[in-house]
């Protein structure tokens, strides 16, 4: 039985998955039937947080009862009241900014039982013409397919109208690999450069860009030869009103279990990277006090995180230099593709790359597969070549 919190307080019980329920009534319609809202949660205690708070925010009038609320209202619920906790930083600013930037503007004052789907197609249909990737306009549907989806958890809406929409057909992005020529020609171009070896790292590993600049020496093994990648580095919205700063930088943990991996360095990269260890201990014993130890691979003269724009900024600059037109990423592609043309197993690329699927890494890299399609076939060439044998025999 549930237990009592007394009127209006709620009710908490324990639902048969093994996760906590509560209500709260908020008054009754104009039938005379009861008003409540639900909150689920997997202990009794988030639960009871979150019918606290619930009961605090009807009081002060900021509870909108369900028959009220707007899509906005829910979203902002939604994403921090029941997603932020489970979300990584990066992927809560990207939420609200397609919250905010996206979908407010064009949906957000309807109010949630007078919704339908082809409001969300219309929106769909309309930043596809305005532009947006199909990739984009997808994340857009993930948003308000996972916030709807909870709405009818929470008996808010009778079901999820976004399950009704449908969603244009991803198209493939095209990739830049740097040429052999284009490589070597990339390469020469960091000599004097403070910071080549990222770059050089960057082509023989295939490490993302806030990979490497989260990287500690804790995770370079010199004996082994190998790094490990276990976080990324990027600067994001601050959502926490106890800092004062509109963004701050952070270190977060891999999407997938597969972005946590080990990677082997070629010998002469390994070499470099110790020749670039070197450089920096000297900066830091020039530095002395000042030195803000944080144990990264790739810091600043001052030992703090290098900025992503200020790492950009010397990108580019060294791109021009090489007259070479690519982004960061073309460094990664350019890796794995340079594997998979000497034959490396697409499996042991996956693994490298830190891709949770090996479709990922077939689908991104199928312009390689053709040649080593042909190579295939050449292995077993000399099988077929029955009139040869047969001149021999004779």
């Amino acid at each position: 039985m549930p237990k009592k919190r007394g009127n209006n307080e709620g009710t908490i019980y324990k639902r048969p998955n093994g996760t906590w329920c509560g209500q709260i009534t908020l008054g009754r319609s104009e039938d005379g039937k009861l008003k409540r809202q639900s909150f689920y949660g997997k202990t009794r205690q988030e639960v009871a947080e979150k019918i606290n708070k619930a009961i605090n925010s009807f009081a002060a009038g900021v509870l909108v009862e369900p028959s009220q609320l707007t899509l906005s209202n829910w979203l902002n619920t939604w994403l921090f009241e029941y997603k932020k906790s489970n979300l990584r930083p990066s992927t809560l600013q990207s939420y609200e900014y397609l919250i905010r930037y996206h979908i407010n503007p064009a949906l957000g004052h309807y109010k949630l039982k007078e919704l339908r789907s082809e409001h969300l197609q219309m929106l769909y249909n309309d930043k596809l013409k305005e532009g947006l990737s199909p990739r984009t306009v997808k994340y857009i549907h993930t948003v308000l397919h996972g916030a709807l989806k909870q709405a009818a958890k929470n008996n808010i809406v009778a079901r999820n109208i976004s399950e009704a929409t449908i969603l244009p057909k991803q198209r493939k992005k095209d990739i830049k690999v740097l040429t052999l020529e284009e490589q070597q020609r990339f390469l020469n171009s960091l000599e004097g450069e403070r910071l080549k070896s990222i770059f050089i790292i960057a082509l023989a590993t295939g490490m993302r860009q806030g990979e490497l600049l989260a990287l500690t020496w804790d995770n370079v093994n010199f004996k082994e030869g190998t790094i490990t990648v276990k976080r990324s580095l990027k600067r994001v919205k601050n959502f926490d009103s106890n800092i004062k700063k509109k963004t701050i930088v952070i270190f977060q943990e891999p999407k997938t279990n597969a972005g946590n991996r080990i990677i082997p360095l070629p010998p002469a990269v390994l070499e470099e990277l110790k020749n670039h260890r070197k450089r920096q201990l000297e900066e830091k014993l020039k530095a002395g006090e000042v030195y803000e130890d944080n144990n990264l691979v790739f810091a600043t003269e001052l030992g703090k995180p290098i900025e992503t724009r200020n790492l950009m900024r010397t990108f580019y600059r060294i791109c021009e230099k090489a007259n070479i037109d690519i982004n960061f990423h073309a460094l990664r592609h350019t890796y794995a593709t340079r594997l998979l043309e000497a034959n490396e197993h697409p499996k042991v690329v996956q693994e490298i790359l830190g891709h949770n699927d090996i479709t990922t890494t077939l689908n991104i890299y199928s312009h390689v597969m053709p040649e080593v399609k042909k190579a295939a076939a050449l292995k077993i060439n000399h099988l077929f070549e029955l009139d040869k044998s047969n001149k021999k025999s004779k």
